[in-house]
């Protein structure tokens, strides 16, 4: 007689995922999607209006899982929701058809360039305006008091109006705030508008704390008044707070190549879903401010003049309407651009999984 089977249990092989991390993980993909969804479109839209073929517009890479064609374009969504890419004739290769992308003008194929880009910059703004509507006020540029323990009231007084932060003009009270972070010890050079005339201020003095990882913060120790929300100022607000994110990317790029800041302090998809995670446990308000940082600086990293990216697309573009004949092997310098690119991702987020197991 045979002896009866042991039966295995078979929660031994079940991976048990905390229902938070689920979630972080549906948020990000979700925003991921949504980022890139919009970024394509722009090229669509524009490449469609331009009078390009369009092969296909796909949202996701890899294999399809749902596949349909409408007109001359194919639509697709892809299994793995980590880009999505929209591909026009004539893109990476010569084409005889003339609706292919290098068979058109260089101002149409420069237009359809920076369109991705643009969205992206379109889509913070309108988050912002969405942000800024939920306010019962909106913040000024003018001191209204100074903290307990304030230290910058040395040189500051109630009823300054802030005009700029070490040279960077200061137009929403956001600025203020970037103008500070950036700042490594905590004394600043000022310019403010006093009893309606401009007083330079050197030396301002705050104080600083360790914000881990060679970081150092600046408290900011006083209070802005806040004035009454309308229309016009809602839209004010919004464009200026999405310049004041453009700036503050840029300025971080900048600090990154001048070696302020280190490759570790660099984060990869890895290090942004750990931040959406964070910010969407603090409320709908948090996670939409960091969707509105990460899609801006999706616009102004992909028009860097990086090969494989947008701005590198577009710097061979602006060689080949000065020169007026194309740039050889332009396809060539995208694809060593690409792998690169592949390569930094790789180790930014082994950085960053290293970082959650500290």
């Amino acid at each position: 007689m045979c002896a009866p089977m042991r039966q295995k249990n078979p929660d031994r092989w079940v991976v048990k995922v905390p229902l938070n991390t689920l979630l972080t993980i549906l948020i990000t993909v979700l925003v991921f999607g949504i980022l890139i969804f919009i970024h394509e479109l722009g090229h669509f839209l524009v490449a469609k209006a331009m009078g390009i073929r369009v092969n296909e517009f796909a949202l996701g890479m890899g294999p399809k899982l749902i596949s349909f064609g409408k007109g001359e374009t194919k639509y697709s969504l892809r299994l793995f929701p980590i880009g999505g890419f929209c591909a026009m004739e004539g893109e990476d290769e010569t084409s005889s058809d003339n609706r292919a992308f290098c068979n058109k003008p260089v101002w149409r194929r420069l237009l359809v360039t920076v369109a991705g880009a643009f969205m992206n910059l379109l889509l913070g703004f309108i988050l912002l305006i969405i942000l800024v509507s939920t306010m019962n006020l909106v913040g000024t540029t003018t001191i209204a008091k100074f903290n307990d323990g304030a230290v910058s009231n040395q040189d500051l007084q109630v009823g300054d109006e802030i005009v700029s932060i070490n040279g960077s003009h200061v137009f929403i009270d956001n600025d203020i705030v970037y103008g500070l972070l950036r700042d490594r010890d905590g004394v600043v050079d000022m310019v403010v508008k006093r009893n309606g005339e401009k007083v330079k201020l050197t030396n301002v003095t705050f104080q600083t704390e360790d914000l881990g990882d060679g970081v150092t913060g600046t408290n900011i120790d006083f209070k802005v008044y806040s004035a009454e929300k309308t229309f016009f100022g809602v839209i004010k607000q919004s464009a200026c707070w999405t310049l004041s994110v453009v700036k503050l990317v840029w300025s971080s790029l900048i600090d990154l190549i001048t070696g302020q800041y280190g490759l570790n302090q660099l984060s990869g998809p890895v290090g942004v879903a750990s931040a959406i995670g964070e910010a969407s446990s603090m409320g709908l308000r948090s996670l939409l401010l960091l969707v509105v940082f990460i899609t801006v600086n999706l616009g102004v990293f992909n028009l860097l003049p990086i090969p494989a990216l947008d701005g590198g697309r577009l710097l061979f573009l602006i060689i080949e309407g000065i020169r007026r004949k194309p740039v050889k092997h332009e396809a060539y310098v995208h694809m060593v651009g690409f792998a690169l690119l592949i390569l930094l991702m790789v180790v930014v987020s082994f950085n960053d999984i290293v970082k959650l197991f500290r």
